[in-house]
Order: structure tokens, then C-alpha cells, then sequence
């Protein structure tokens, strides 16, 4: 039953739903069966009477997706006008003097006015002419310009638009059918204004054609009158140019009206009110205005030559509107400032609490677009990104134990249309450029030849690149390149970050929520580790562990490990190495071989010792007090090295003695900050171990 027609209780069709079908078929067959004048003349009322209802539907509208029906209406009443004008054009030229329209010939005669012979025709047609220029170059034209802007930046606001919807609900500002609710308003909207950029050229048409029945109409009347009937040319030219004025005329009027309503629904912006309503607001926003105006007014009427009994009155009325202006805006303010008045006591009452809003931290983790990087998340388009983010925080979590919040995605128009940044707690941290609908193609070092096109550099690993075209994809893979498309792109840079910057995402809150997440499971772990330590105390040594890229997915051995040192040392930097070496198995398998044979860098003893007695205990803990000369030394021979073994295919990693791990570390990280450094007793025994170079300082 849900299939069938719209019914009343009594079963009886709804008439909206029978009047519109058959109203259709009426203005069909009005282009082929000829109608009575008296038909003819209600037809006209009609017509006259929908279009101003039109008209005034426009300006009573708040806003323009309320009136959505409006480019249909326009075609319907288009159509409903043209097919009037061929019936009246019809009986006009088939009854000649005979023709009994009361509607054309009363609006021909009210328009001629009381002119005698040619002057009253002559008139008619200017009247007519400018009728049809003020339409066609002025209000159509118009109309029709705005209508194919807003369009156009209607379906490029979309995307950001139900970006923003989807932000809010992400945030829970908003309920999923609210945000439901606003996706399919501004659906609505690109609809309406999409079908208002071809329903405007209606208008346009119709102005064009109204000229063109204009004069089939007059030349048409004026051969059937004179060679048909034998009319004389006075009197043909008077009856067929008068029905012909007054024909258009009134075909035109409601065609004016139909385009004046164009032109204000497609100007008019998203408004809380109707048109009367915005422009009685805005007119009364200023007292002033009026004052000046009155002002002027006033000195003109003096002015030799003025009518000054037309003007001072005008400038009367202005003042008087500014003086009761001015007295509301007095009242209005004065209410205002007892009001903040009112809100500023109360604010400072003791005992109430401030407003929580201004003190809303930023996003963990936030990635901002440019407006050209939309598609990426535009769920009509893949939303290719948004999948791979998702992957993104399962996968670092399984690497690295850490749970990566919710990452924000929103659009920023004040960076460059193809650029996007990643921040961390609302602070920049890496950006990066996509040219869409191009791949890049990384040179790994293993490229036999090089592609021309645009060069960059990879954002992710800082390695040569350049842009390609899809069409060149697989000569680029086949010469060595590594080739990703965009949303890869971001997600292996957003991986890097995160990796990257993971100690920093790692807070006390994060922390306590670990620890009450595996509480159930191992509760006497966890008491015994959090009576004898803070939650801040815990964070800085997993902090100190993730700064190295290394996991702390097995917490329970993290927890007991802080359990059987933590009475013995406050030192953070040892509770690390404790910590580390209970991890030893795991750190050795990062770099390990398939064979379990860890190839190291090894680092002269007397070396060792210098940045050993060199070690300077700070706040933020220990680091290698080295001379400037010993210091660039030590940097230049640790670099070489490490580009010895690079070269040799393997990833450098430093063995040192325990008490020199962290010394190390420390001291390179600036130059090399992803140096891989490792202490004797985190070497697992069943870890070999091969030294492929040593570390030591140049006579």
C-alpha cells in the first residue's frame, strides 16, 4: 500500500496531487487547441495572479532552499505564459476586429491612455521596448550572473561544509541526526542553487520570445487585415498594433514579476528573517544616517530651483525616523549595560565557576587541508584518507603499545590549496604539499633512470622525489621508483609524526587509563607500582622508552620491572636502562636480521671513557659534557661510521657498556637523531652479535 498514490481518510485522491498533473496537460494543450476569449481572459487573471503570489512568496521566504520548488515553477510559469501569448496570438490574427478579449484590449487601452491615433501607439511601443530592455539587460542578465556564481560556490563550499558537520559530530557538539539533518540542508542547497543556474535561462528566453511574438503579431495582422480582408493599412495598423500592445504587455507584466522574484532569491543571503524583515533591520541600525539625510535634504530645498515644498517635508520624515532611532538605540544600549552589569556581579559572586569553554585544551592530534584536499576525505568521493587514518591508529598501536586518540581532520583556507599540516596538541609539528591527480615517485637510491618533471622531496623520509603523471606510473615503477598516490602520501607522513613525536601524546591521563585498563588483569602489579610511584614518575620512563621507538605494549613487564628498582633508584635515566634491558629480547628483534644476528657498531674504550667522565647530571638528565673540539671529533667519526654501514646494507646500531648508553644517545641526537643505541645487558643470548665497525677519535 505504501507504493500507492496519497490518499484521504475518506479514500478520496489528494487535490494537490490531481490540480498539478492536469494543470500541466491544460498549458500543453493551450499551444494546440484554440480557447474561447472568455477562457482566455481568465487564463491571463490567472497567469497575472501566480506570478505576483510568486513574487510575493520570494520576498516572505527566509530563506531560498525554503521556496525549493521555485526553478520548477519558474519552467511551469514560463511555459503557462508562452502558451497563452500563442492563444491570444492565435485569436487575434483569426478574429482581426471581431476579437472580444477583454483582457488585452482594457490593458492596451489603460496603457495608451487618452492619446488619439498614431501618438497613442507610439507610446505603447516605447513602453513595451523599455519594458522588454529592463528585463532583458537589466534584471535577466543580472539574475542570470548570480545564479551561475552562487552556484558555482555553493558546490565548492560542500565538501568544507559537511567537513564541518562531521568535525562537530566527531566532537559530539551535535547528535547524528542533527548532523544528518544539516548534511541534507546543504545537499538541498547545492541542489537548489545548481537547478537555479539553468532555470534562470527561462527568464532570458522568455524576454527573447516575447519580442518575437511581438512581431509575428503585427506583421502577420497587418498582411491577413489588408490582403485577406481588405482592410485599409490605417485601419489594420490601428487594430492589430493596438491588440498587439496590449497582448505583450500583459505578457510581459507577469513575466517581470517571475523575473524580479529570480533576481531576489538567487541575491539573497542565508537569513534568519524575511526580506522586509532584513531590510527593515538593517535600515534601522544607525540613527545617523537619517540625520545627514534629513541635512541634506533640507540645504537642497533652498537651493534655486528645488521644489522646497516637496523636500523639507522629505527631510522632516527623515529626522523624525532618526530621532526615534536614536531613542531606541539609547534605550537598547542602556538595557544591555545593566545587563553585563548584572553578569559581571554575578560572575564575580564567590562560589561560581568560571566558564569552562575558554579553557577547552586542543586536539592530541589534529591534520588541517587545504580546500584542494577535500576529496580526500569527502565520503561521496572514498574518503580514501580517512580509511587509511583509521588503519593508522590500529597499526601504531600494535607497534608501539601507544593509543593514538582521535585525529581531527578540518579545513584551513589560509594555507595553499594543495598543502596540509599535522599538529600536535594545536601546534605545528610537519606540513606538507599534494598536487591531485599525481603520483610521486620516490628514489629509494636504486633508480636506473631519472623522469623529467616537477622535483620535490619526500615529506615523510626527506628522500628525492618527483611529480608524475598517471600515464607514466608504470615506466616510473619499472625505471626503480617507489610510486604512492596522495592519500599515501599523508599516511605515511602522519605514521612518521606520530612515531616520531609518540612521548608526546603519552600524558598522565593516558597513562592512568593504561594502567586501569590492566588493572582487572594484573591488580597486584599495579598497586604495588603505584604505591611507590606517581603517575608522572611512570609517564617520564614510558616517555623515555618511546622516545627511542621502543614499545611498550608489554606494560606488565614495564610495571614490574619499576616494581623491583624503584626502591633502589629515583633516577629516572636508570630506571629507563632497567627497564630497557628487561625489554632486551624485543629492542634486539628491531634490528635484528632474519638469522638473529645483530650486526653493531662498536666504540673504542678510551672513547668510551671520556664521555663517560665527561657525563653532567641536569634536570632533564644526564648528558655528555664534551669539549667542543672532542665533541665535533666524536660527532664526524660516529657519522662516518654510520655511513659505512648504511653503505653496507645494514642499520646501524651502537653497542656500548651500560653506563655509556644513555651518554651516547644524548649526544647525538641532534645530528642523528634515529641512531639506534644499545647497552651490553639489553643483548638477549640467543641475539648474535657481528661488530662491522668501531668508533674512534683521529690522532
Amino acid at each position: 500500500m505504501s507504493d500507492a498514490l496519497p490518499l484521504r481518510k475518506n479514500g478520496s485522491l489528494i487535490p494537490a496531487d490531481m490540480m498539478v498533473p492536469v494543470f500541466i496537460i491544460v498549458i500543453v494543450l493551450m499551444l494546440i487547441i484554440p480557447m474561447p476569449a472568455l477562457i482566455l481572459d481568465a487564463l491571463m487573471a490567472l497567469n497575472l495572479v501566480l506570478n505576483l503570489l510568486i513574487l510575493l512568496l520570494v520576498l516572505y521566504t527566509r530563506r531560498a532552499i525554503d521556496f525549493s520548488v521555485f526553478p520548477t515553477l519558474l519552467l511551469v510559469s514560463t511555459v503557462f505564459g508562452l502558451g497563452l501569448n500563442v492563444s491570444s496570438t492565435r485569436l487575434i490574427l483569426t478574429q482581426g476586429l471581431d476579437f472580444d478579449g477583454k483582457m488585452v484590449r482594457a490593458f492596451s487601452t489603460f496603457v495608451v491612455g487618452d492619446a488619439a491615433g498614431n501618438d497613442g501607439l507610439v507610446i505603447g511601443f516605447i513602453i513595451f521596448i523599455i519594458l522588454i530592455a529592463v528585463q532583458a539587460f537589466v534584471i535577466t542578465k543580472g539574475a542570470t550572473r548570480v545564479a551561475e556564481v552562487a552556484a558555482r560556490f555553493t558546490l565548492d563550499a560542500m565538501g568544507p561544509k559537511q567537513m564541518a558537520v562531521e568535525a562537530e559530530y566527531n566532537s559530539g557538539a551535535i547528535s547524528e541526526e542533527e548532523a544528518r539533518r544539516r548534511k541534507q540542508e546543504i545537499q538541498r542547497e547545492a541542489d537548489f542553487y545548481g537547478a537555479m543556474d539553468g532555470a534562470s535561462k527561462f527568464i532570458s528566453g522568455n524576454v527573447k520570445i516575447g519580442i518575437f511574438i511581438t512581431v509575428i503579431n503585427l506583421v502577420g495582422g497587418l498582411i491577413l487585415g489588408m490582403a485577406l480582408r481588405g482592410e485599409p493599412f490605417g485601419t489594420a495598423i490601428q487594430t492589430y498594433a493596438a491588440l498587439t500592445i496590449g497582448d505583450g504587455l500583459l505578457s510581459q507584466l507577469p513575466s517581470l514579476f517571475l523575473s524580479v522574484a529570480t533576481g531576489i532569491i538567487v541575491t539573497r543571503s542565508v537569513s534568519d528573517g524575511s526580506f522586509g524583515g532584513d531590510v527593515q533591520n538593517q535600515f534601522s541600525r544607525n540613527a545617523w544616517v537619517y540625520f545627514v539625510s534629513a541635512g541634506t535634504m533640507f540645504v537642497i530645498a533652498f537651493l534655486p530651483g528645488f521644489p522646497w515644498y516637496v523636500l523639507i517635508p522629505i527631510s522632516a520624515g527623515l529626522f523624525y525616523i532618526g530621532y526615534r532611532l536614536h531613542r531606541t538605540e539609547k534605550v537598547s544600549f542602556q538595557k544591555e549595560l545593566q545587563k553585563a552589569s548584572s553578569a559581571g556581579k554575578k560572575a564575580a559572586a564567590p562560589g561560581t565557576p568560571a566558564d569552562s569553554g575558554v579553557l577547552e585544551p586542543p586536539d592530541p592530534v589534529s591534520i588541517e587541508l587545504g580546500y584542494a584536499l577535500i576529496p580526500l576525505v569527502d565520503k561521496d568521493k572514498g574518503a580514501e584518507l580517512l580509511e587509511r587514518i583509521t588503519r593508522i591508529r590500529r597499526e601504531i598501536g600494535f607497534d608501539l603499545g601507544v593509543r593514538v586518540p582521535s585525529i581531527r581532520i578540518v579545513d584551513n583556507m589560509r594555507i595553499d590549496p594543495g598543502s596540509y599540516c599535522v599538529k600536535l596538541r594545536g601546534v605545528e609539528v610537519a606540513r606538507g604539499s599534494i598536487r591531485m591527480g599525481w603520483y610521486l615517485g620516490i628514489n629509494p637510491g636504486t633508480v636506473t633512470e631519472e623522469l623529467p618533471g616537477e622535483k620535490t622531496v619526500d615529506p615523510a623520509f626527506s628522500l628525492p622525489a618527483v611529480w608524475i603523471p598517471e600515464d607514466k606510473r608504470a615506466k616510473a615503477e619499472q625505471l626503480g621508483y617507489t610510486v604512492v598516490d596522495p592519500p599515501s602520501i599523508i599516511a605515511t607522513h602522519l605514521t612518521e609524526i606520530i612515531k616520531r613525536h609518540a612521548a608526546e601524546i603519552v600524558g598522565r591521563q593516558e597513562v592512568q587509563n593504561l594502567i586501569d585498563k590492566i588493572k582487572k588483569d594484573y591488580p597486584a602489579v599495579c598497586e604495588e607500582v603505584t604505591k611507590i610511584m606517581g603517575i608522572g614518575e611512570i609517564q617520564k620512563v614510558l616517555q623515555g622508552l618511546l622516545r627511542e621507538q621502543v614499545s611498550i605494549r608489554n606494560i606488565v613487564a614495564i610495571l614490574e620491572t619499576l616494581a623491583d628498582f624503584r626502591p633502589v633508584t629515583k633516577d629516572t635515566s636508570v630506571l629507563i636502562e632497567k627497564v630497557r634491558q628487561a625489554l632486551g629480547r624485543q629492542i634486539c628483534l628491531q634490528y635484528a636480521g632474519e638469522d638473529n644476528v645483530l650486526h653493531v657498531i662498536t666504540v673504542e674504550n678510551s672513547l668510551v671513557r671520556k664521555i663517560v667522565e665527561s657525563r653532567l647530571d641536569t634536570v632533564n638528565g644526564p648528558v655528555a659534557a664534551l669539549e667542543p673540539a672532542v665533541h665535533r671529533a666524536w660527532i664526524t667519526a660516529l657519522s662516518r661510521s654510520v655511513a659505512a654501514v648504511q653503505k653496507a646494507g645494514y642499520t646501524p646500531v651502537i653497542l656500548c657498556p651500560e653506563e655509556a648508553r644513555v651518554l651516547i644517545k644524548v649526544s647525538s641526537a641532534r645530528e642523528i637523531p634515529d641512531l639506534a643505541v644499545l647497552s651490553v645487558p639489553e643483548i638477549a643470548p640467543d641475539i648474535q652479535v657481528e661488530a662491522v665497525a668501531e668508533i674512534r677519535l683521529e690522532e
